[in-house]
């Protein structure tokens, strides 16, 4: 079996999450219109998305403390962010350099001509705190809507710990509340250079699911997955939410 690397190149920055220390209580905050000194701590609080007529994928945003990224749908394009005068101002854009098809292409060029060191005239309506919508203007005046879906670490209101599973291709049939299919698993641990220094011998069931992640039977893939502790789980519900971080690793077994 030949594993195909898709991420090792990444190590050992890879190891690390990037994640943010603003973990915010928006649904506290019952206001339409984000206040100005407000809006950085909702920025951060979702991953915000837009999806252009005609296309397939959407463009994503990813506000950090003072980084932007963005999902194009093609490559990725990063800036610097904050808010000034009213208004949500960036750097010059750095980006990822992939060919891509040409609608895709189109997708990206859009992308850097809102978000390409400018000050971006916007607004928040948080009305409904689980799909706020983020509304930005362009240099020509053109109005972009993108909608809010809550980050994991405002949903669970904790970190995520770092934890990297190899899934077997073959699932099980178990059972926890009821009869149910269950992934095999078994953990593995990295150095900071990326060396594998342990990998448990024997698969266990992993009863949960991992948000994020699809099964596919012929393949055999190594995550890196966040888990989160869950505050006060029901009596039925396991105590930790497991959410894909990135794909590591994955070969084809048929």
């Amino acid at each position: 079996m030949k594993f195909k690397y898709l991420a090792i190149a990444l190590f050992p920055l890879a190891l690390a999450a990037c994640q943010s220390s603003n973990i915010n209580t928006v649904r506290d905050t019952p206001v339409n219109v984000v206040q100005q000194e407000n809006a950085d701590k909702t920025l951060t609080a979702y991953q915000w998305s837009y999806q252009p007529q005609g296309s397939d994928r959407p463009i994503v945003l990813h506000f950090a403390e003072n980084r932007l990224s963005i999902e194009t749908g093609c490559n990725n394009q990063g800036t610097s962010w904050k808010i000034e005068g009213g208004k949500l101002v960036t750097s010059n854009l750095m980006s990822t350099n992939m060919m891509c098809p040409p609608a895709l292409m189109k997708q990206e060029a859009l992308s850097g001509s809102i978000f390409q060191n400018q000050a971006i005239p916007f607004s928040i309506d948080a009305s409904n705190p689980d799909q706020p919508t983020l509304t930005v203007t362009d240099a020509k005046g053109q109005k972009y809507v993108f909608t809010g879906k809550m980050t994991p670490e405002t949903q669970y209101q904790s970190q995520g710990e770092i934890i990297f599973l190899e899934i077997s291709p073959e699932t099980k049939q178990c059972t926890g509340v009821a009869k149910q299919t269950c992934l095999q698993v078994r953990e593995i641990k990295y150095a900071d250079n990326g060396v594998k220094t342990q990998v448990d011998k024997d698969w266990t069931l992993f009863y949960d699911q991992i948000q994020g992640y699809t099964h596919n039977p012929d393949q055999r893939v190594i995550l890196r997955v966040k888990r989160y502790e869950i505050k006060n789980p029901a009596a039925d519900q396991s105590k930790y939410a497991y959410v894909h971080d990135l794909t590591v690793e994955q070969a084809s077994v048929k």
